[in-house]
């Protein structure tokens, strides 16, 4: 009798996929998978377990239609390996358990009923005499690496899991999709990649100071390239080419060591684009994959071409299978804790990969201990080098008033004290406590200057003082990309007039916006906010003297989200007021700043799930807890311009709206869902196509300010998925 593991509609038996073969074809997948971490022959063992259950004449009458009813494929592979492969076996069973549904938790908790490990072990079918016996000729080899802790042992549990999806995936996407896994283009060899960016660096000029010391932080990062894989900082100040110098020392560290592709993680949508768009301009096609959430990209393929790039595109964001990868903290992370199979299927190419942390000190400090854990194990046991980069690198080094810090780090950047001192383009100056209509005071008396404050409403607020004084402009994540890409053009052009150029922004200017005013304030917040801000002062060193920068303590209050790093940056100026930005200064604010809130570095205790001596973990429970944005967002599309309006009328009849979708990301503002339900009430949205919501009230969305919502956000602005 033949066994099958998958159908074809309205094709005969004879051209359905053979059980045997799509185990065997799986097991080899997944070894290849996780011999990347030395896990081959455990990949090998669950292939071949992973759908044994489909042996069982129960799910073949229901593949020959015989039958309806539900039946688990499952839980036979995962109580064999629970009950015949010791106690390795355990974590083997996780992973059959959850192949489609998501790893599970161990047995039920308070938050969570659905069917557990011991709930599917319990209610497994018995594997019939005519299967071959899957477990007695075979034993699972030692762990690759010597485990100190549970938490370890999850870990690899989870790289295991991820293998095996992908391979799933992969190999039932080969057999009913060809066309489609034919799409999927693993792009050029990373090492293809080196000569193009020497080609783009050399082009650089080496004229004046500044790019003389942007050179140095190059060449530096390139000779240390060699250095042995493990955690890396890259301390540069604001303004000192840390996006290509890290991609250099990327690159060179890879083509000496191996490294199959790398991860470049950056906080904020706001400059994804932006950084994958610099990256594109230097590399070849298929080079690099952007992979955040604007919108949920669920109809493809394209309209226009059914297998065309957005297709391959889209493909390599399942997995990660490209040679770059741009993504965010929250995509990174959330999925180093997720427990989907479509989160978690990426996981497995983290391994012998550069993973390069934009902004470092972005890390969100209730999540910061389990954040450092699963860099520091993807360093220690699995061939990944982590560089931390940042102009305001944080206290993550072990210490002994720092214990859960990162040990090892080695900075790859020449001397940083000294290139801070070389650097200094600015003076800060505190101006204590001010309300709004002093703030716009100090806005009116400057001809060019930026003010940055931490909030969508006060930026609103303080804009309304001044809008009608020569050169006003207002930036904020309440305007869509389109209009801030526009609004970014028209300050930078003004700057280089020397015309009046007043701008009121949120943070968003603050990372990765390539602009320069001769003053800059700024609302109190952390010090190391306050320091992007300052790296917009004087970027070239083009003034004469030193920028200024003047900070404000809002006598309407600081928001709640604010306040505890503004306490810390108010101690820090008191101690090293002469000099705020320099390490020592930036080291004693991040000691205070964990130290503060040491409580709070696991706040959702999501490493207490991972201590138990025996493998009883709570995989699901971990993965609702672990989100780094916990007010959830939606997008708005907003009719900005006749290309968005042209989009949105095509978006109506699109039978696949997926190309679609991904050029109106151009043309969304993202917004909390208690503000869309306001704008819903009012009936200042249509939802387009039942589930695509579109601004139709004009009068709601300003050419100077963008959308106006209901409510003040509760985060910072700009940080979304």
């Amino acid at each position: 009798m033949q066994y099958y593991a998958h159908t074809l509609e309205n094709k005969p038996q004879r051209e359905w996929q053979l059980l045997e073969v799509h185990l065997r074809q799986v097991a080899e997948m997944t070894a290849k998978h996780a011999r990347v971490f030395s896990a081959s022959d455990w990949g090998y063992i669950l292939g071949r377990l992973h759908d044994i259950g489909k042996y069982r004449q129960e799910f073949q009458d229901k593949l020959e239609k015989q039958s309806s009813r539900r039946v688990d494929h499952k839980g036979v592979g995962a109580r064999l390996a629970w009950e015949y492969l010791g106690q390795p076996g355990k974590l083997v069973s996780y992973c059959i358990a959850g192949h489609h549904g998501g790893l599970p938790n161990y047995g039920h908790s308070q938050t969570d009923t659905s069917t557990s490990l011991m709930d599917l072990l319990q209610q497994a079918g018995v594997l019939p005499d005519h299967a071959p016996d899957p477990v007695s000729d075979i034993s699972l080899p030692s762990l690759p690496f010597q485990p100190r802790s549970a938490f370890q042992l999850a870990f690899f549990t989870r790289m295991l899991f991820s293998a095996l999806v992908d391979a799933d995936f992969l190999d039932t996407e080969r057999f009913m999709e060809p066309e489609k896994y034919a799409a999927r283009n693993p792009g050029p060899a990373l090492a293809d990649l080196l000569q193009p960016l020497n080609a783009k660096l050399a082009g650089f000029s080496n004229e004046g100071r500044i790019n003389l010391l942007r050179r140095e932080i190059l060449e530096r990062c390139r000779e240390n390239a060699s250095l042995e894989p493990g955690l890396f900082t890259l301390t540069v100040p604001t303004g000192g080419g840390k996006t290509l110098a890290s991609m250099a020392f990327a690159l060179e560290h890879s083509q000496k060591y191996g490294h199959r592709r790398i991860i470049y993680v950056i906080p904020y949508t706001s400059i994804i684009e932006q950084n994958a768009q610099v990256f594109r301009e230097i590399f070849p096609p298929d080079s690099i994959i952007e992979h955040h959430s604007n919108f949920d990209e669920r109809s493809l393929p394209e309209e226009a071409d059914q297998f065309g790039p957005g297709l391959r595109h889209r493909l390599a964001c399942e997995n990660w299978g490209a040679p770059v990868v741009v993504t965010t903290n929250v995509q990174f992370f959330e999925s180093l804790y997720a427990s989907k199979p479509s989160r978690c299927r990426k996981l497995h190419n983290l391994a012998g990969s550069v993973i390069i942390l934009d902004e470092a000190q972005m890390l969100p400090v209730k999540y910061l201990n389990p954040c450092l854990r699963a860099l520091e194990e993807l360093a220690e046991n699995y061939q990944a080098s982590i560089v931390l980069c940042t102009a305001t690198q944080p206290a993550l080094r072990k210490r002994d008033d720092f214990k859960h810090g990162l040990d090892g780090v080695r900075e790859i950047a020449p001397e940083p004290k000294r290139m801070h001192r070389e650097f200094l383009r600015t003076r800060l100056k505190d101006a204590g406590r001010l309300d709004l209509e002093e703030v716009a005071n100090l806005i009116r008396d400057k001809e060019q200057v930026l003010c940055v404050v931490n909030t969508r409403a006060r930026a609103g607020n303080l804009f309304d003082l001044v809008q009608n004084e020569p050169g006003a402009r207002h930036l904020s994540a309440l305007m869509c990309p389109a209009h801030r890409s526009l609004e970014l053009k028209k300050i930078r052009e003004v700057l280089m007039d020397g015309a009046p150029c007043r701008v009121v922004s949120t943070q968003l200017v603050e990372a990765g916006v390539d602009v320069s005013f001769p003053e800059v304030i700024r609302e109190m917040a952390g010090l190391d906010s306050m320091a992007q801000a300052a790296g917009r002062c004087n970027r070239e060193g083009e003034l004469d003297d030193l920028g200024k920068v003047t900070v404000f303590t809002p006598s309407e209050g600081l928001a709640p989200a604010f306040s505890q790093a503004a306490g810390s940056a108010h101690s820090t100026l008191r101690h090293y007021g002469h000099d705020p930005f320099a390490p020592d200064a930036v080291e004693y604010f991040f000691s205070e700043t964990y130290w503060l809130q040491a409580q709070r570095l696991d706040e959702k205790q999501i490493l207490d799930e991972f201590r138990a001596p025996a493998p009883k973990w709570a995989f699901r429970d971990v993965a609702k807890r672990f989100n780094l944005i916990e007010n959830f967002m939606s997008p708005v599309i907003i009719s900005f311009n006749e290309e968005a309006e042209n989009l949105i009328e095509r978006l109506r009849f699109a039978v696949a709206a997926g190309g679609t979708l991904r050029k109106l990301q151009h043309y969304i503002v993202q917004i909390y869902t208690h503000e869309l339900a306001a704008l819903d009430e009012a009936g200042a949205i249509e939802y387009v196509d039942g589930q695509y919501p579109v601004l139709i009230d004009k009068e709601l969305y300003s050419a100077k300010q963008g959308l106006k919502v209901p409510r003040e956000p509760k985060t910072p602005d700009g940080f979304v998925c």
